[in-house]
């Protein structure tokens, strides 16, 4: 099966579009779920099975203290003049953990890689 994504409005789209140049499915929350709130956009990420990858803190909150279940999410944190090395980092996680980061919450910084289960 195929790796879905869905790419939060916050996502540089940029990432999205080289997200999909690597074969990802990639659905973006601008362009299918624009103005959810973020326990919406989590919904959605559950019922397409989808990883979602956020530049959103919030997302950290609900995953821990509401305890959502079936989701993963994956936090990018870096500087404006560091987005192709966050597009070659989260894509090569992409490829070498995949669907194993369901249930997880990663944080992505340029020189750093964080998986964290998450509660179940």
């Amino acid at each position: 099966m195929p790796l879905n994504i869905l790419a939060d409005e916050s996502v540089d789209y940029r990432i999205v579009k080289a997200l999909r140049n690597s074969g990802y499915e990639v659905s973006a929350v601008l362009e299918n779920y624009q103005g959810f709130s973020d326990k919406d956009v989590l919904k959605a990420a559950r019922s397409e099975e989808a990883l979602l990858v956020t530049e959103d803190k919030d997302f950290g909150e609900w995953v821990f203290a509401h305890k959502e279940k079936g989701v993963g999410v994956i936090l990018l944190r870096y500087q404006s003049n560091e987005l192709k090395q966050i597009t070659d980092s989260l894509t090569n996680l992409l490829n070498k953990y995949g669907e194993s980061l369901i249930q997880k919450f990663t944080v992505i910084k340029v020189r750093k890689i964080r998986i964290r289960e998450l509660p179940s």
